[in-house]
Order: structure tokens, then C-alpha cells, then sequence
């Protein structure tokens, strides 16, 4: 089934070049249903790839879904043209008073930083809040989990020696989960982050869960009991080359970095790597609208 997006998205024409189903606003008011209304925080420096690979993850839903992008107007974004977005992102102040059946806070290379020193923390906090009445459910993405996981719960990130980044090998803790559902025993996903949250603390929270983690790479998924919220401290939107983008562009900042674990064939970083994670990706996102979002939200979208 399509995903509505605004008409003119940049990453429409990707995602239709790939076959996926998208439909613009043109064409969705003609059909009679009501589509499940998901708002994006699109924290991320590069928002357009951002976008394009969060909308191709939530393009295999059982409805339309109508998707809108946020921005937090208190920090002034340098990696996008300013027309991109006046022309598709929201402000806060202009859906406070709505509601919607999905959340998504992606991840921002702000990890090295405590939470309360990043410049637009006050307003990502007030969104949060927010959406405890006002979102059906919410899907906390890289930084984005370690921000709502810390905000909701208190459960603080621990800073890494060195930064993880590579494709790390998975089990699910939780079978019974209908987040996983269709998962194998062992999947694969990608990490990119100086920081983590403890598996200890998170079953140490009587309102927690564990859902999928690694020996390697620690937790992956984490949930509330009452399905208001979810964590994945990975990123399994993330491209076959995105990985190999961020190493080079920390090796022209003199970083020194490693090379992604798991990633490139016998890590050689000029071969080719192996996208190997795409469709536990897709099954995580496609669960989380079916299951969380579509089988349990309202009809009425006033009553969330």
C-alpha cells in the first residue's frame, strides 16, 4: 500500500524509480479512508537522505500512511537549503493541537554532548511531552532512543571508548514480540554512535523491556510495557553506503577512525560492502505501523 507524501518531495522520485508505491496529496484526497497520520522529527543533518530512507522503510504498510516532517525551530539547521524546509517541514507550534497515530525522533550527532546542553533539548523535551497525549505510539530512533529513553525513564547513555560503527550480529531476547515477528534467531543491523544504554539498566526499569540486543554492539531494541514507546539504538534506515559515507568524511576530518566492523568484504574500505540487514529493517518498521500502530489506534484520531 503507498505512503502519502507531500507533492514535490525530492525523494519521490527515488523512491518511484524503485518501484515503491508513494502517492502525493493530489491523489490521495480522492480516496474515501482514513490514512494513519505520522509525524517526523527529523533531527539528522542530512534531511533529504534521511527522509528518503525513513519513507522507503514505511512504504510496505497496510493503509495509506500520511506522513509530515518537523523541524525544532531552535536550532538553525546548515546542511539544508531554508526553502527545503519552509516548503515540507512543520513547526511545533503548528501541531501542538493535533494528534497523530505515530512518532518518529530520528537520531543527531549530538551524543558526545549531555542531553541538557544540546541548544534545542527544552524544545525536543516539550515534544516529548507532548506526545504522551497526543501520539498513539513512538518510534525513538539512534540519539533519538537514548533522548526519549532518558526522558521518560531516566535511563542515562554511557560513553564508548571509541565510536561503534560497523553491521553487528543480533538475537531477540523477546520472541513473543510482535515488534519481531518474521525475525530470524540472528540478524544483522547497523550501529553508528559514541555512546549506549545498558541492557542492566533497562531490565533494571519495572516499565521496560529487552527485545533484541548483541554481544558486540549491546542493546539494540528496547520497548515500554505499554507499547507507547520504542527504542532502536541502531540504524536500520540506513543505506548500503551510508556507513562508508560517515567513514570517509571522518577520514577527511583527520578522526583517525576505524574501519566499520562487519561491513566492508574482509574490511577492505574500497571494496563494495554487503548490504545484509534491509529486510530485518523493513519487517521492524512494517511491524511497528501493523502491530502498534494500525491494529491498536483509534479510529477516531480525537480520542488518542
Amino acid at each position: 500500500m503507498p505512503i502519502r507524501i507531500p507533492n514535490q518531495l525530492p525523494a519521490t522520485t527515488e523512491l518511484e524509480a524503485e518501484n515503491i508505491f508513494v502517492m502525493t496529496e493530489m491523489r490521495a484526497i480522492h480516496q474515501d479512508i482514513r490514512p494513519l497520520r505520522l509525524l517526523i522529527l527529523n533531527l539528522m543533518p542530512t534531511k533529504i537522505t534521511t527522509e528518503t530512507q525513513l519513507l522507503r522503510k514505511l512504504s510496505n504498510t497496510p493503509l495509506q500512511v500520511e506522513v509530515e516532517f518537523l523541524q525544532t525551530i531552535s536550532h538553525d539547521a546548515k546542511n539544508v537549503a531554508a526553502e527545503h524546509l519552509e516548503t515540507f517541514y512543520t513547526t511545533f507550534e503548528e501541531v501542538r493541537s493535533r494528534r497523530f497515530d505515530g512518532l518518529i525522533i530520528t537520531g543527531a550527532p549530538v551524543e558526545l554532548l549531555d542531553f541538557e546542553s544540546v541548544d534545542y533539548w527544552n524544545e525536543l523535551a516539550e515534544i516529548m511531552e507532548w506526545s504522551r497525549t497526543n501520539v498513539h505510539s513512538t518510534l525513538h530512533i539512534c540519539w533519538g532512543a537514548q533522548a526519549g529513553i532518558y526522558y521518560h525513564y531516566g535511563v542515562s547513555k554511557h560513553e564508548l571508548p571509541q565510536k561503534l560503527s560497523g553491521v553487528f550480529r543480533h538475537e531477540v531476547v523477546k520472541r513473543t514480540s510482535p515488534l519481531v515477528r518474521g525475525f530470524d534467531d540472528a540478524f544483522w543491523a547497523p550501529h553508528s554512535r559514541y555512546t549506549e544504554v545498558l541492557a542492566c539498566d533497562i531490565e533494571a526499569h519495572p516499565d521496560l523491556e529487552l527485545i533484541a540486543v548483541s554481544e558486540e554492539a549491546g542493546v539494540y531494541i528496547a520497548k515500554s510495557r505499554d507499547s507507547k514507546h520504542f527504542f532502536v539504538f541502531g540504524h536500520p534506515e540506513y543505506d548500503r553506503a551510508t556507513l562508508a559515507g560517515e567513514y570517509e568524511r571522518d577520514l577527511a576530518r583527520g578522526l583517525n577512525p576505524a574501519v566499520p566492523a562487519h561491513y566492508f568484504p574482509d574490511d577492505d574500505p574500497t571494496r563494495q560492502p554487503v548490504a545484509n540487514w534491509r529486510s530485518h529493517a523493513q519487517l521492524l518498521y512494517t511491524n511497528w505501523l501493523n502491530y502498534y500502530v494500525y491494529q491498536t489506534t483509534p479510529y477516531n484520531i480525537d480520542e488518542i
